[in-house]
Formats: structure tokens, sequence, C-alpha cells
């Protein structure tokens, strides 16, 4: 084997400074020139990951180090996208685990770092961002030992190497302390190359490559990218796909490697042969998909498949059915939508599909409703148009009891408002199971919940501390059905018949609720255009003009003056809506509507569901 080599992921909670970190490498590994223009988070290459701040799609890149060449895996941080972390743990030998030196370790740092030792990877602990004014390096390194033997880690896991680092000015140093202003990152550059493993695997043996993840090229077409584990890999050879369904003595998929690349720096570059241990991504297979093995065809012998955790929220997704459809989207039909949910499921293993007794509507399951609503603004920028329905959570039969997803969750807030999010938590089912002080006049508060009871809770939070929560939460297994819960949102404004929305009409209405839409906005019958205060749904007609008449007074002739309203965004609104609503989704537009748009429809659809149950 090749000891000039190593494979390493970085892992941590969102937030924590991984894909900053990478920059920091790259730059002090010379792999970016220094005349070249460079963005900050290179790694982050997709508009959402950007304009979030969160890493959704877990990258590959490469430096050298000493002669050393070390393969850097950029993982997410949020519990949504494990599936992606799971991945990225198959191709390394070792991770980086990041942790915020103020904050310390939070749900997602234990649950990558349980994933990383159920794998038994060894971990290089950077404490990172030391130079913050509330930074606890010390207690913080503490938590991290304890967090290692909550975990039962090993001895030989638990004697890890600990870096300091101010991975945003590019400095780290050997143990706990304050890098000085001189230095740089060759302690960590060091560390790495010393205590990561170099690749395991025999470069003699016939040919078992694991496919990891898959992405697209326009010239290529399905391109797999993922770890040589023995033998070696060499373009132009012919090599047999061992596909799920693959079982021993039938013949695989054979087919020439016309394409083999491997990462150099942040580029794919052209390879002629790969070793054991090394990172490919390969053309020339259209059938490929995630978990396959690509083997020697003398020895065809297929790898243990990756398997992911389950997904735990459900929700439909459906061709456009409202008056405006066709409008303002490019893919519109049931075709574009069931190819571009096949598309997604090719590369995300934590997605799944299920069929509906409809052929127009297709069941996505995921994660949490924040990868949902990612794979949604995607299709969306893509120019779909959809309606989606709100997330429900999976459940599933145990010795006849009904069992349910719980989360567990982490809430940083002002002292001020822990009244308010235990006050929050009491209707949702969630249980405090810890509660102690943070610094600065802010309490940390440890809670377990039913997943449906987190559905809105996040928008909820934030509106009620102005901003100041810091919230973090993780699947935390399965537990008994937890019964019903109260709703607690008002009414429906639905309008009663498709126009235009004028001020008059929505002056005339304002001590009912609380309007989604402004004057000038097109509307149609069965679209939700607010929220009353009352339980019940309310009619109304937000298309009235005033009538003209030969009475001028100032008073009557005076500008309306309309409060601002609530508009959604993609989340508020699939948190918002009600089992008989749906939103609609297109390049321009989040509307709420009704599942059924004329009134005697859902009168007829209420009655037939008030006897079924």
């Amino acid at each position: 084997m090749s000891s000039a080599l190593r494979n390493v992921a970085l892992v941590a909670h969102v937030d924590h400074g991984k894909t900053t970190l990478v920059d920091a490498l790259l730059r002090a590994t010379g792999t970016f020139a220094a005349h070249q223009a460079v963005v900050d988070r290179v790694m982050d290459s997709n508009d959402q990951e950007r304009e979030r701040g969160i890493t959704i799609l877990a990258k590959a890149a490469s430096i050298t180090w000493k002669g050393v060449k070390i393969n850097l895996v950029d993982t997410p941080g949020h519990a949504d996208f494990g599936g992606e972390v799971e991945r990225a743990l198959t191709m390394v030998d070792g991770v980086l685990l990041l942790v915020d030196a103020a904050e310390g370790p939070l749900p997602q740092t234990r649950y990558v770092l349980q994933k990383a030792l159920a794998r038994n990877l060894p971990a290089i602990v950077i404490i990172n961002k030391v130079d913050r004014q509330d930074a606890r390096a010390d207690e913080v390194l503490d938590e991290i030992y304890q967090l290692f033997i909550d975990l039962d880690a090993g001895d030989h896991h638990i004697d890890f190497e600990i870096i300091s680092a101010v991975a945003r000015d590019g400095r780290a140093m050997k143990g706990v302390g304050m890098p000085p202003p001189d230095a740089d990152l060759s302690p960590l550059l060091d560390t790495i190359v010393e205590a990561i493993p170099a690749p395991q695997g025999d470069a003699d043996a016939p040919l078992q490559a694991m496919v990891t993840q898959l992405d697209a090229s326009e010239y290529l077409g399905r391109l797999a990218i993922g770890r040589v584990v023995n033998g070696v890999m060499r373009r132009g050879e012919t090599v047999a796909l061992l596909e799920e369904e693959f079982a021993e003595g039938q013949p695989p998929l054979k087919r020439r490697l016309s394409q083999l690349m491997c990462f150099d720096g942040v580029s794919r570059n052209e390879a002629d042969e790969l070793h054991a241990g090394d990172l490919f991504v390969m053309a020339g297979f259209p059938e490929v998909e995630i978990g396959d093995t690509i083997a020697s065809v003398e020895a065809p012998v297929a790898l243990p498949r990756l398997v992911v955790d389950e997904p735990v929220l459900r929700m439909t997704f459906g061709v456009n059915t409202s008056p405006l459809a066709g409008k303002e989207g490019k893919y519109l039909t049931s075709r574009h939508l069931v190819d571009r949910l096949n598309k997604e499921i090719l590369g995300n293993v934590s997605i799944k599909l299920f069929e509906t007794g409809s052929p127009d509507v297709i069941e996505v399951a995921g994660r949490g409703e924040l990868q949902l609503a990612v794979l949604i603004e995607s299709m969306r920028r893509e120019g779909y148009e959809l309606q989606v329905s709100r997330p429900e959570v999976i459940t599933k039969e145990v010795n006849g009891k009904r069992f349910e997803p719980q989360e567990r969750g982490v809430v940083d807030v002002p002292d001020e408002h822990v009244g308010t999010v235990t006050q929050e938590l009491a209707p949702r089912k969630g249980r405090i199971t810890d509660l102690r002080p943070g610094d600065a006049g802010r309490t940390i508060i440890t809670f377990e919940c039913p997943s449906r009871g987190l559905i809105g809770f996040r928008s909820m939070l934030l509106t009620a501390t102005r901003g100041t929560a810091l919230l973090h939460q993780h699947h935390a297994g399965w537990m008994a059905w937890a019964g019903e819960m109260n709703d607690a949102r008002g009414g429906a404004m639905v309008a009663d018949r498709i126009g235009v929305a004028t001020a008059y009409a929505l002056d005339n209405l304002q001590s009912s609720g609380t309007f989604f839409i402004e004057p000038g906005e097109q509307v149609y019958e069965g679209m939700v255009v607010g929220e009353c205060a009352r339980e019940h749904e309310m009619v109304v007609n937000v298309v009235r003009a005033k009538e003209k008449t030969n009475i001028r007074t100032h008073s009557h002739d005076d500008a309306v003056k309309l409060p601002a309203p609530k508009i959604h965004t993609l989340e508020t609104a699939i948190e918002w809506i009600a089992a008989d609503e749906l939103v609609e989704v297109t390049p321009k537009a989040i509307r709420i509507r009704k599942r059924h748009l004329g009134l005697e429809d859902r009168r007829k659809a209420n009655k037939k569901l008030a006897t079924t149950s």
C-alpha cells in the first residue's frame, strides 16, 4: 500500500467551521495560486448552500503536504443530511472532528461522532474559533472527552490528538491554547499525516471499488464517485458492475471504463490508473447506483452494501392544479415531476419515493423538513411547478403498538425566553431532560419531543425570541405514539372568486385576521389569503372594488392604510398548512390553497371524512 495517501472527512455540528477550514487548508498547501481569485467556502458550490450558509452535499478535494496526498471530504452538519455524512465516512480512514470553542459539542457532533466510531475511524479533535471572546477551550475539551465516554468509545479512540485553531485566519497549534499570530496550519497537516492511517487494502487482489456518490456531466453522462478498496482500477479496462440484485454465479454487467478521474485540488483530473485507497470518479456505466460494487471481470465479489438511516417524514408532491397553473413554470406535467424526483433519489440515498392512488401525485419521504424544503426549493429554481402537502411522520407497528420518530433537541436562549420554550414544548408533547445556565445571561435547554411536534417549532422560536435563539436537533430513535396534538393556528381565510385583490376589500376585512397577500395580487377561488382568529375557515371576497358614487368626502377618499401582510416563505408555508391544504410552488410565487377549491366540494369532502372517521 502507498503510505503517501490519507483519506480524511471533516465532521462537525452545523456552522462550526468545516468548509472554512477546507478553504484554509487549500490555501495553506498552495492549491490555489497566489493570483487566483477564490470565493469563500469554495466547497459550497450550490446556490442554496451559499444562501443558507450550510453544506448540503458531501464533496471531496485533495491537497499535497510533504509528499503525501490528502483527500479531504467536507460533510454537511445538519441532521437532515445525515445520509451524506454516512456515505462520506465509507470513503475515509479517519475524521477531523471540529468543535466550536464556545458552543462545545452539540447534538449533531454526537451524531457524526457516533457514526465515525461505529466505523472504527480514528479522530483528530480540532477546537475551532479559540479567538472568540466567549471561548472556553478547556471546558469544551472536558465535554468532548465526556462525549467519547458516553458513546462507549474504546481507549484507542479516546487517546486522540488535540489541535486548537482559528480556521478563518489559517492558524493552528497542537494542544489547547491560542495559536500565535505568525502560526499557520502546519501543526494540523503534520498531525493528519502522523495520526490518520494510510488506506488499507491489497493492491495485488482483484479489483473491488465501492460507489458512494453519483454526479452527472453534460458530456460524460452519469458519473460514479467512490473509493477503490482492493486492486487497481485502470482506464480502458473492462470491469463488472455488481448491482443490488447481483447474486453469486450470475453474469454481471460488463463495460469498458471509458473515463477515469481522481481529485486534484478542487478539480477532477484524468487518471490512467488508481490503486487501493484512492478516491475515483468514473464514467461509462449509466446504470450505476449508490452502493454498487465495481469489480474485476475474472473474480466479481460484491462489497457489503451501504445502509443509511430510514426517512422519518413524508409529504406528497403533485402536479399544480390551480387556476394559475402553467403561467410561471417550465416543467408542469407528472412526467416532468417523476423524472426529476427519480433523478434526485439516484444521488440522495436518504430520500425515498412511493406511489399514491393518483398518477399525478407522488409521496416523498425524507430525514426532515429542511431536507424536503431544500429539494422543493431546488425544483422551483429549475422551473418546476408543483403543489405539496404538509409533512407527516412515518409511524411503525411494534408488537401491535404504534410507534413514531422522536427528536432530541438543544435550545440556547436568553434567560427571559426560557418560559416561552417550556410553554411551547408542553402542547407539542415535549419533555425537558436538562436545563443549565449558559454564558452571558443565556440558558441551554435539552429536550425530547415527537418529530411531528417540532414541525414549525423552529420558525415559532425565532419569531418569539426575535432571532436570538439557537436550535439544534437530531433523530433520537422511536417512541410510543404520544396521542393527538392541539393545533394552535386559527382558521383559514379563503377567497371565494378569481380576480385581483383590492385595497378596499382588504381594508374592510382587516379586523377579521392577518393577510398573506397585498393589494394587486392575483387570487382564485379556494386560495388561502389569510388567517382568521376563529377556528373554522372563513370565505371572503378580496377582489371587491369600491362602488363609484357622486358623494366625495375627505374621510372616504383618504388612502387606505393596511398593515404589512405576513409573507410566507416555503418553510413557513409548509409548516402552517393543515391536512386539507396544499402549498402551490412556482418559480415566482408560493401560495397556500385548499385541496378542494370549491366551497361545495370542501363541504362534501369534510362530510365524507366525518363519516369515515
